[in-house]
């Protein structure tokens, strides 16, 4: 999956060692761009942590994978960055899931019934 946004946050880098070597991650909280944005928290693994992408105010492309395990009876939600990329100014930052194509705008219905009202001059309504 894909996903455009703002990094507004950059969390503490994290590392550490394990069964199969020296690891380290960091989180970052993303915010799309959309009519109702969303905050989201991603992590990258690996050598594909870089500090010179992951500042704040820079418009990004993350490529994720969405993956749940459960914990003693609760469930946790991993969302797994495996390709990061600055957003290129030609580039819609509509901040949503795979880029989409925005339906003309068009007034809503009560809008064009308004708008037909005061052109007829007919306004009767009972209250």
């Amino acid at each position: 999956m894909d996903i455009n946004g703002r990094v507004i946050q950059v969390l503490p880098e994290q590392s550490g060692e394990g069964k199969n070597g020296i690891w380290k991650k960091q989180d970052f909280i993303l915010e799309t761009e959309s009519q109702y944005p969303k905050k989201i928290c991603i992590t990258v693994w690996g050598d594909k942590v870089d500090s010179q992408m992951m500042q704040e105010g820079n418009q990004v492309n993350v490529s994720f994978d969405v993956e749940s395990r459960e914990y003693n009876g609760r469930w946790y939600t991993d969302v797994k960055a495996w390709k990061v990329e600055m957003a290129s100014e030609g580039q819609s930052s509509g901040g949503g899931f795979a880029p989409q194509s925005a339906p003309a705008k068009q007034p809503s219905a009560p809008a064009k019934l308004s708008e037909e009202l005061k052109a007829s001059g007919d306004d009767d309504l009972p209250f």
